[in-house]
């Protein structure tokens, strides 16, 4: 019975890690499926050339997968840990789909947010390219380039805080539940 039980917690885990690898996957094409219109020049001069194409959708969906499995990762491994491992009452990958859906809007709100403000900030020359990327830029794909800067960063910012706080939640609710099992 113990070896069954601690083989459904593997396995829970595994789906855990999985679901926020998936995850963390749709977004990131999402995210890139926007912002490589707005800015293909943050894909083909910003990044190595990994992919021979400058198709904004073939490059948000390879960059969407190349940039957002790993995250994925670093947010399952600890949350499947705090999910599942000890005594106290487990969480299923089930019941961690919506925390996990609500970090990934909240992520995205933000990083919309920072790109529009990113947008704007260097439309009015608050903020300007500099580096080697604005020599390489014609003046006219700065604005461009530094609001899907703006937005991938905040995703980033924004997903490891929130991953964090998801984690504290879980692990918060696992000794909750230990304290009064009607939780």
């Amino acid at each position: 019975m113990a070896f069954a039980r601690g083989e459904r917690s593997g396995m829970q885990a595994v789906a855990i890690v999985g679901m926020c690898m998936l995850a963390a996957v749709c977004y990131g094409i999402l995210h890139d499926q926007i912002t490589a219109r707005v800015c293909v020049e943050y894909f083909t001069v910003g990044h190595p050339p990994v992919f021979a194409t400058e198709d904004p959708t073939l490059l948000g969906i390879g960059w969407g997968i190349i940039a957002s499995w790993w995250v994925g990762l670093l947010l399952g491994i600890p949350l499947a840990v705090v999910a599942c491992v000890g005594s106290r009452p487990r969480r299923s990958v089930g019941s961690l789909v919506r925390p996990v859906v609500y970090l990934l809007l909240v992520t995205g709100v933000c990083a919309w947010t920072a790109g529009v403000a990113g947008w704007l900030l260097a439309s009015t020359g608050m903020v300007a390219l500099v580096g080697p990327i604005a020599h390489i830029l014609p003046p006219d794909r700065h604005i461009p380039y530094i609001a899907v800067k703006w937005a991938h960063s905040t995703s980033y910012l924004v997903g490891t805080i929130g991953g964090m706080i998801v984690i504290l939640l879980v692990w918060r609710w696992r000794v909750r539940a230990t304290a009064n099992p009607a939780v």
